[in-house]
């Protein structure tokens, strides 16, 4: 085998688990380099406590003396943990996080020196915008942009550095991180729902969206990813034939966990608890060395930022195990993809989860009202929601029999089904007392008993109800949850405060009672929302004719899928709700169809690379071994050889055939690329690259796996499938 091939697996095998030892319990490590409450209480004083609680709980702002005292409490601690610098810590949206370390170092005129760190430092910096995505908004001679500290998402150690949660906008306001709107769209779905939880209990004031992703990843030795410069570059392979044995025996699902992984996921979690990142479930996904980790549920911007964190502390902690972390949604073609679905709820600050049904008919009649509402803002916004998980990579997983398809779905069960359908029999006016007493004891006081295990879940929906959650399982494993999460409490708040003003408007107008009023627009929004309402197979070309019929989407391309960002009725809603401007969303849609287009611009030149400068001369070398052979056996036999060279000489044909055709869809797709590459216009050189330049990968592709099976193994440049996937 080549020489890189080699050495990689031979590094790989000579490997020796370091077993990681935990001396000390969870809980009592969890949170420990968190400037949480226990931390704040002993380092603030109780002003300065108070002001951020105050800004935590009810937004209220912080003064800059007050500040000051914040940032000294703030940086004793973490010296006290050993940190040397301070960061503003933020998502900008290049799908990463970003930080820029500032030493608490100081001199003084006397030539002495501080540790020193204001409040002003803690509030506000100011890195250079105009090299972050930013979609137009920011011209590259405008450097200007503002971090700012959002006391929400509590500081934390990393290393020996301060880290500091912030937003990130520009000198003129405008979003340009997934932070800051998602922040407001927390805002107006806790104003929304909050209002209409006050119709069950006047003592809630507040309402939080909760959010439970559970992470897919593969992990690959970190020698044998080197060797791939698909997977060093795009982090994921563009080449590979699939080995005899992959995942149809279903024998790596749930089972033993290896000890080499183990002892990095041991290591993982060990920092996520002194993180305060509440992981809790671990196990062996589908596909062979594909992992899935899992957290206790949390207030959403924290799970947000927990996930992203979480994702960069894997690669930094995969490597100190010789591992590969890989998030893309589809590293390696005909096995199981990887997802993060998104759990979502709403819990008041009574403690109070408002999509688990209760022991009373009125607990059930809220959970039914937050419940039918979550459907019909699906059944509306079902285009931007599928927008919202839109990318290049998650193109590859959505609809692959392994991952909800392109068609956003609601599943909630046979049970559920049957209690809508009895509701939207109500009675279009005032219910009689009867009637009233029926619907209350016979469908909605029964509920509670309905959903004990009452159906099982179904893998092909890409919004499932799951008994007190919708489980969004569309997400991508890159992606940020902000925004599929940003969209999705959008959607709902609008739909919230939709609700109220009918229901208020019956009351007042046609003096109905409030049970009266809610159960008749209950009962018009089950009707106006059973088309996203799907029990069946999502994978089935039934499904894709039913959601044509139906009036559903079916976005298979991001380029497709994102034209909903910008639609007239997504803007209206993001600016409604102030969440972002009519500038701000179209500048998102821009840097979208930017980076899809780049990266499958970058996958192609390494696609060409590769099949030009390793796979191309391989299979020549090989070829030129088989033709002298066939000299060989020609000059021993004479005219007589073909009888002995038959199988060489198809081998030399076939051989000849691939690379022909290799050579030529390279030289077809880098003439598309050209050609995309002069259309100045984001979304028609998006669509170009999706609809020109992409088919060529499976051409491509094809012919050089063709050619893998035909080449001799020990000649063979690339580390194989059965390799990556099957070296533990």
């Amino acid at each position: 085998m080549s020489t890189l091939r080699f050495h990689a697996l031979k590094k790989t095998f000579d490997r020796v688990p370091v077993p990681v030892i935990e001396s000390e319990r969870r809980s009592e490590i969890f949170g420990r380099n968190v400037f949480n409450r226990t931390a704040m209480r002993q380092y603030l004083t109780k002003d300065s406590f108070k002001s951020v609680m105050d800004a935590i709980e009810t937004g209220a702002k912080i003064e800059r003396h007050i500040a000051d005292h914040i940032s000294t409490g703030m940086k004793e601690w973490a010296i006290s943990k050993g940190a040397t610098h301070y960061t503003h810590w933020f998502q900008p949206l290049t799908g990463a996080t970003a930080e820029k370390h500032d030493a608490f170092f100081e001199t003084m005129e006397d030539g002495h020196a501080i540790e020193k760190f204001g409040g002003g430092q803690l509030v506000q910096q100011e890195p250079d915008a105009s090299s972050f995505p930013n979609g137009g908004i920011r011209n590259t001679f405008e450097a200007r942009g503002y971090t700012a500290w959002d006391p929400t998402s509590p500081a934390f150690i990393y290393g020996t550095t301060l880290c500091i949660p912030t937003v990130f906008v520009s000198y003129t306001g405008e979003a340009l991180d997934y932070k800051t709107p998602l922040l407001k769209a927390l805002l107006a779905i806790d104003n929304a729902a909050t209002d209409i939880a006050k119709y069950f209990d006047k003592n809630v004031t507040k309402v939080s969206a909760t959010l439970g992703w559970e992470q897919e990843y593969f992990l690959v030795d970190s020698a044998l990813a080197l060797s791939r410069p698909d997977i060093s570059l795009a982090g994921r392979t563009l080449l590979g034939h699939s080995p005899a044995k992959g995942q149809q025996l279903d024998d790596h699902y749930f089972g033993s966990i290896p000890a080499r992984v183990l002892n990095f996921i041991r290591h993982l979690e060990t920092e996520c608890m002194l993180l305060g990142i509440p992981v809790k479930t671990r196990h062996n996904e589908v596909a062979p060395n594909q992992f899935e980790l899992a957290p206790i549920f949390e207030e959403t911007n924290l799970a947000v930022d927990h996930n992203s964190l979480l994702m960069d502390l894997m690669h930094k902690i995969a490597d100190k195990h010789n591992f590969k972390v890989l998030f893309h949604e589809k590293p390696f073609a005909n096995v199981n993809g990887s997802g993060k679905h998104n759990n979502w709820s709403l819990a008041t600050n009574t403690g109070v989860n408002l999509l688990s049904p209760g022991s009373t008919p009125m607990k059930n009649l809220q959970f039914l009202t937050f419940f039918i509402n979550t459907l019909k803002a699906v059944n509306d916004h079902e285009e931007l929601l599928r927008a919202s998980i839109a990318s290049a990579s998650n193109d590859h997983r959505l609809g692959a029999n392994e991952a909800p398809p392109a068609i956003i779905s609601a599943f909630i069960g046979s049970q559920l089904t049957d209690v809508l359908d009895e509701l939207e029999k109500v009675t279009n006016g005032k219910l009689s007392p009867q009637e009233k007493t029926d619907l209350k004891l016979n469908v909605v006081g029964k509920i509670p008993e309905i959903l004990l295990d009452n159906t099982d879940r179904n893998r092909t929906s890409a919004f499932a109800f799951t008994g007190n959650k919708f489980e969004f399982r569309a997400v991508g494993s890159t992606a940020n949850c902000a925004n599929p999460m940003t969209v999705l409490n959008a959607i709902v708040a609008k739909q919230l405060i939709d609700f109220k003003v009918k229901v208020d408007e019956l009351i007042k107008s046609k003096k109905m009672k409030k049970d009266d009023a809610i159960f008749n627009v209950l009962r018009e929004y089950i009707k106006d929302s059973k088309r996203i309402r799907f029990e069946g197979d999502g994978y089935g070309e039934a499904w894709e004719k039913e959601a044509e019929r139906r009036g559903l989407s079916n976005h298979k391309t991001t380029p497709e899928a994102l034209k909903a960002k910008i639609s007239k009725k997504s803007i209206d809603l993001f600016e409604e709700l102030g969440i972002m401007s009519k500038v701000e969303t179209e500048a998102r849609y821009e840097i979208e169809m930017d980076e899809y287009t780049m990266r499958i611009q970058i996958e192609a030149r390494i696609l060409g690379d590769i099949a030009r400068n390793h796979v191309i001369p391989t299979a020549i070398q090989y070829q030129n071994i088989l033709i002298e052979n066939v000299q060989g056996l020609k000059n021993i036999y004479g005219t007589d050889f073909k009888k002995y060279a038959t199988e060489q000489m198809h081998l030399i044909e076939q051989i000849s055939e691939h690379l022909a055709k290799i050579n030529k869809g390279i030289t077809d797709m880098i003439e598309e690329r050209k050609k995309g590459n002069k259309i100045e216009d984001a979304e028609k050189r998006a669509l170009a690259y999706c609809h020109e330049v992409k088919p060529y990968f499976q051409i491509i592709r094809y012919h050089c796996d063709k050619l893998e099976l035909l080449v001799d193994d020990e000649l063979w440049p690339l580390t194989k499938y059965r390799e990556l996937l099957f070296t533990k």
